[in-house]
Formats: structure tokens, C-alpha cells, sequence
């Protein structure tokens, strides 16, 4: 099993795009940062888990819902993809929630390494609707929340949930914080490979920040299970590498791709 870091401590510090004079590793003061360093992103959905099989739900019954056994067979699938492919992370992170924690450990057991350690980051977990949980597609996207949800677009909130663009902030701030504008990243300088494990919601908020596509679309960016999402960061700022690159369940099955359409992101 893999073990888990102390939980995510995060840098208050975003000072633009410009070094402010903290002097740390080869920055000196008034020089550009993101010269010398990139992070090259591998964002994964969690594996299958009992609330993905549950068609036609809002929201899950269970929020902290764990993986199926045909989502821990997905995890492993991917942790051998990532060895054949060569991939050495130099950092892990899984959302808190348990799917996602499953997950890493997978992936961990399929890569050959079940003791590498990970961390567990609040932050990127699911978007969270308690009052729909449970409860069918139809018994709440009424007419009035379908005028709503289309007028306010990622500001709509669902009853007393998250609206995307709150998901959005909490996630990218993170980001932000751990990775683009954490000075400990930025005076080691050169090039990072990061692990990150979490949900098909959190990861399409994401996916808004990084590349500014219309709102509509949010919710409209597939991601089967175990796949793998590239995005990389370096003095360029974004690069979209791939998205949903699941190949590697192929043989196993997705009950995405199982479907007709397209289900919840849980």
C-alpha cells in the first residue's frame, strides 16, 4: 500500500509574474519567474466506483463512494501504462476522497512501487451537492434549474452545492499555490513531473482555467476512468498535451463507454 504524506501545506504568495526580491535558488530580484523551471502535469480521473455504475443519479448516494473491483483492475491497467511509457514522477497527489486514494494505490502496484509515498490534498476533491445526492436526473433539472444552469452558466450553483467556478477557484488555487507560485518549486529549477489523481468535475473546472473555453463546454469534456489528462506549465505558461487518453482500459471496459451519452462526473 502506498503510503501517505503529511496532507498539502500551501504558499500565500502569488506575486504575478514578476520575482518580488525573496532570493531563492538561481531568481534574483526583478527577474522573470518560469525560466528555469516546467512541470509537466499527468491530471487522472479515479477509477471506477459505485456511484459511476448508478445511472441516471444527480449526485451519487454515497459522496465518498469507493471503486469497484472493475475500478481497481483500471488503476492497475494505468500504473503499467505509466512504467511502459517511462513516466517517473517526482510527486503523487490523490484527492481525500477514498476512490481517488484507491487509486493512486493502483497505479502505485501496477508502476512495481506499492510503497511510494503520496499525498492526500483536500482541495481537488469532487464538487460537492449534498442535496442531490441520491436523487434522479430528472427530479431536479426541472425547467427552471435548465433556465437557470444555462443562464449563469459556471456561476449557477445547484441547490445548496458548488457552482463549477467555485470548484474552479479552489482547484486552481491549489495549483497555483503547491506548484506555479511556490518559491520551494521555483528555486529548484528545471523540469517536474507531477501525478495528480482526482474527479471528472474538479478536472473539467480545471480544464476551464487553464484553457478559457465557453462555459457550455464545461460540463461537455469527457473523461473515461483511469484516464490520463497532459498539460504542462513552463515559461510559456499552458500547454494542452492530451486529454482523456484511456487506451489503456480498453480491454477492461468503461461504463462511459458503455453508454448511451454521457453520465455525471461522479
Amino acid at each position: 500500500m502506498g503510503r501517505l504524506l503529511p496532507r498539502t501545506r500551501y504558499f500565500d504568495m502569488r506575486p504575478g509574474c514578476v520575482w518580488t526580491g525573496h532570493t531563492i535558488g538561481e531568481h534574483r530580484k526583478g527577474e522573470l519567474i518560469h525560466m528555469a523551471v516546467e512541470f509537466d502535469f499527468y491530471f487522472m480521473r479515479h477509477g471506477e466506483s459505485e456511484s459511476n455504475i448508478a445511472s441516471g443519479m444527480a449526485a451519487g448516494a454515497n459522496f465518498d463512494a469507493p471503486m469497484t473491483e472493475r475500478g481497481h483492475r483500471q488503476a492497475e491497467a494505468l500504473g503499467r501504462r505509466l512504467a511502459q511509457d517511462g513516466v517517473r514522477f517526482h510527486r503523487i497527489y490523490s484527492s481525500s476522497m477514498v476512490r481517488a486514494f484507491q487509486t493512486v494505490e493502483g497505479i502505485l502496484r501496477g508502476m512495481g512501487r506499492p510503497d511510494r509515498e503520496f499525498e492526500q490534498v483536500d482541495e481537488i476533491m469532487e464538487r460537492q451537492i449534498p442535496a442531490w445526492r441520491g436523487r434522479r436526473l430528472p427530479e431536479v433539472w426541472t425547467p427552471e434549474v435548465v433556465l437557470s444552469a444555462a443562464m449563469k452558466g459556471m456561476w449557477f450553483q445547484p441547490a445548496d452545492g458548488e457552482s463549477y467556478r467555485s470548484v474552479e477557484r479552489r482547484v486552481s488555487g491549489w495549483i497555483e499555490d503547491e506548484f506555479l507560485f511556490n518559491p520551494v518549486w521555483l528555486g529548484s529549477g528545471g523540469r517536474h513531473t507531477i501525478g495528480v489523481v482526482f474527479h471528472g468535475d474538479a478536472m473539467r473546472s480545471l480544464f476551464h482555467y487553464v484553457m478559457g473555453f465557453n462555459d457550455r463546454l464545461t460540463g461537455r469534456v469527457r473523461l473515461d476512468n483511469c484516464s490520463i489528462s497532459r498539460f504542462r506549465f513552463d515559461s510559456g505558461a499552458w500547454s494542452v498535451i492530451s486529454i482523456n487518453d484511456a487506451s489503456h482500459t480498453l480491454s477492461i471496459g468503461d461504463v462511459n463507454r458503455e453508454r448511451d451519452g454521457y453520465g455525471a462526473g461522479y
